[in-house]
């Protein structure tokens, strides 16, 4: 399988223009427990171009009907980036300095459930600025959230 990289400045641009609207392509999640890992899975499929239509643990999005858990799925995500050997994006848990634009941040609790999805549009200082919906946002700092545990994916390339 051949491997593209993954279009940054595109995932960006995408999170930049629908951080406070709601691209009509896709269906808004608010009020089923948040929207932010659907907004996400927009902006990484904004670079990479491709979706992977693996039934079950694929990750794709037709419609609000007909898409997988990894799609709107915080947990489900993280584990089709990190373990994703078939088409479409893939990536690794990565530390801090590690960290890019158009990756992704994850915020959990102490149980060790992961709850919240943004993706990283700047930075400032080196600190993180995700963007993100449910409760939206533009550039905001990583450190004004309130979570006991945060992990960070780096998106390394895309399959084809």
């Amino acid at each position: 399988m051949a491997i593209k990289n993954y279009d940054r400045t595109s995932a960006v641009n995408y999170a930049r223009k629908w951080a406070f609207g709601r691209n009509p392509a896709y269906y808004n999640f608010d009020a089923l427990g948040g929207d932010c890992t659907n907004f996400v899975s927009q902006c990484v499929y904004a670079g990479a171009g491709i979706m992977n239509f693996t039934p079950v643990t694929g990750w794709y999005y037709i419609s609000a009907n007909s898409r997988t858990a990894a799609w709107t799925g915080v947990e489900y995500l993280y584990r089709f980036l990190t373990e994703n050997k078939g088409a479409g994006p893939f990536g690794e848990e990565v530390t801090l300095p590690h960290l890019l634009v158009g990756d992704i941040v994850q915020f959990g609790n102490g149980n060790g459930d992961f709850y919240h999805s943004g993706i990283i549009t700047a930075f400032y200082d080196n600190t993180p600025l995700i963007t993100t919906h449910t409760f939206d946002a533009l550039d905001r700092s990583i450190y004004s959230y309130s979570f006991q545990q945060i992990r960070f994916i780096h998106v390394s390339g895309v399959n084809i």
